[in-house]
């Protein structure tokens, strides 16, 4: 009764009751032992099971007291920090100096960003810390394996067939044709956008506090840049992607730097002009205008906020760089065999049957699968080998393209965290700049113009790149994707809401490989001599019908 007393006592002195109630445990069980034993020295195992239950029982009335003491100590910490960092100057730097002990990476001046801008700090992208970990990185392995075993697959039909090893890949080749009129395009795009903007700024900046038509003058370099952004970024890269008949990724590459450069030369207009005109007027040192590098390193900066400065790392790793540059070019090579092994054959001789809701239903489910590793190898390659390589290259310290989406359980924070670079420029400048104008009464309306325009931009891009108009993304995006959006919030929490959205992407993808290679086929298989605007338009798969 004595040692059970002292063992009550030290638990109630201890927050944790961890170490001395350990202590006492094991004095317990040494003292049960030697009590177990008969008197010719067997142990009585019977005896033994009930003490060792009971402590069991006992190890579990100290767990709540000590997840009660951590919990209390943690909180305590959390508060402590948040303390400390509690104005905007300092919240950057004390992340940096945390991010400094764990990567090495180091924060440099950068400009305190305007209010309720986006807070750029130094941090890793989630893959590479995942990574680390040895199940997740299986994972990866697992898709290598997979995409081993395509190759092989691929060889050995390869080798049955001709009698010999062939590797040939016409199919990327036709895709990538033309690269010279593609660096030229871009080039003609490049350039102007470098100097333009900046020039019309710069102009518009020097005389806005002298001039006495303020309003005017801001106009007429307002319709000059909308001139540019329309005609020159607009319609110039679009007859460049038609004239020269450029194929499907050539013309894809065209036209995402053409919308890459738009985004990017309204962000750096948006973000100064406020600045500008806030400026006090006739005060030495009030107007700072940004550098024509500044701007030059934000037009290959891994992102579409645009500020003087950003987080900086203190070297660049090589091996890093060429690492991701590796998986990009992997990952090209992935979506390739797909096609080869899982679409090709499929469609090749899709409009041999008539077009029926049956076959355009199982066409769907055959798709899934291609269409989920196509998905897969899209956001690995693009918003994290490609955005990672150009950041490192760069320097640039906020590696945050993307988080972890995969848990959503609502598609809301679905759209929020697949693509945080496109959905950083959407939210500031389309939803937050729509509040600011019409009031926070039109948050839906405000919701609504941000799906628009990027339902609009995906359909564009696919429309100049495929070369046909057939708007199954954009009716995704509008329909499902926007019902989704206000359906499934965020109060939506559960593994059932997570396995819905992960069904609905794949039936989605499923949908979109489908039906727009059966769109593709339909059209090189029932060409049209002299197309009119309706033949781009009509949909060719529903009436496009070889007989055998």
């Amino acid at each position: 009764m004595v040692g059970e007393d002292n063992v009550s006592l030290r638990k109630r002195q201890s927050p944790y009751g961890s170490a001395e109630d350990k202590d006492g445990l094991s004095t317990r069980l040494e003292g049960d032992w030697t009590f177990s034993k008969s008197s010719n020295g067997r142990i009585d195992v019977d005896h033994m099971i009930k003490r060792k239950m009971q402590l069991m029982a006992e190890a579990e009335q100290l767990k709540p007291a000590f997840m009660k003491g951590v919990d209390s100590h943690f909180t305590e910490f959390i508060n402590d920090f948040i303390a400390k960092s509690a104005s905007v100057e300092s919240f950057p730097s004390a992340f940096s100096a945390a991010c400094s002990e764990n990567d090495g990476f180091k924060t440099k001046g950068s400009r305190t960003p305007p209010e309720h801008g986006k807070v750029f700090i130094i941090r890793r992208s989630l893959l590479d810390e995942l990574f680390e970990v040895d199940h997740i990185r299986t994972i990866y392995h697992m898709f290598i394996a997979l995409l081993v075993l395509f190759i092989l697959s691929t060889l050995v039909v390869d080798f049955i067939d001709e009698g010999r090893l062939v590797l040939e890949f016409d199919l990327l080749i036709y895709c990538f044709n033309k690269p010279s009129i593609v660096v030229a395009a871009w080039l003609c795009m490049f350039l102007p956008t470098l100097l333009v903007p900046y020039s019309l700024l710069v102009q518009w900046a020097k005389g806005y506090h002298d001039s006495s038509h303020k309003t005017t003058r801001s106009a007429f370099f307002g319709t000059l840049f909308m001139l540019f952004q329309t005609v020159w970024l607009g319609v110039g890269p679009v007859y460049i992607a038609l004239a020269y008949d450029l194929p499907v990724a050539s013309r894809l590459i065209v036209i995402l730097e053409q919308v890459r450069m738009m985004m990017k030369a309204h962000s750096f207009v948006r973000e100064n002009v406020p600045r500008i005109t806030a400026a006090a007027p006739h005060k030495s040192g009030s107007l700072q205008l940004p550098k024509i590098s500044q701007y030059l390193y934000f037009l290959f900066a891994p992102t579409f906020i645009y500020r003087d400065n950003y987080p900086r790392t203190p070297t660049t790793r090589w091996s890093y760089v060429a690492t991701k540059f590796a998986q990009f070019l992997g990952s090209l090579f992935y979506v390739y065999y797909i096609f080869v092994r899982l679409c090709i054959p499929v469609y090749r001789n899709y409009s041999h049957e008539q077009y029926n809701i049956r076959g355009v239903v199982l066409c769907i489910f055959n798709s899934i699968l291609p269409g989920v590793l196509i998905f897969f190898l899209g956001f690995f390659a693009f918003l994290h080998c490609w955005l990672n390589a150009f950041a490192e290259m760069l320097r640039f310290g906020d590696r945050m393209f993307y988080k972890d989406w995969w848990n959503s359980t609502s598609f809301a924070n679905y759209y929020r965290t697949w693509n945080v670079v496109v959905h950083d420029w959407l939210y500031y400048y389309v939803y937050k700049d729509f509040i600011s104008l019409f009031g926070k009464k039109c948050k839906a309306a405000a919701m609504l113009s941000v799906f628009t325009l990027s339902a609009m931009v995906h359909e564009y891009a696919l429309i100049i790149g495929f070369g046909y108009f057939y708007p199954v993304l954009f009716c995704l995006f509008m329909c499902c994707g926007m019902v989704f959006n206000f359906i499934l919030h965020d109060r939506r929490e559960g593994p059932f809401w997570n396995v819905f959205m992960w069904t609905s992407l794949f039936l989605g993808q499923g949908i979109l490989i489908c039906l727009y290679s059966q769109e593709w086929y339909a059209r090189l298989n029932c060409p049209v001599k002299n197309p009119t605007f309706l033949d781009y338009v009509q949909p060719r798969s529903w009436t496009c019908y070889l007989k055998m």
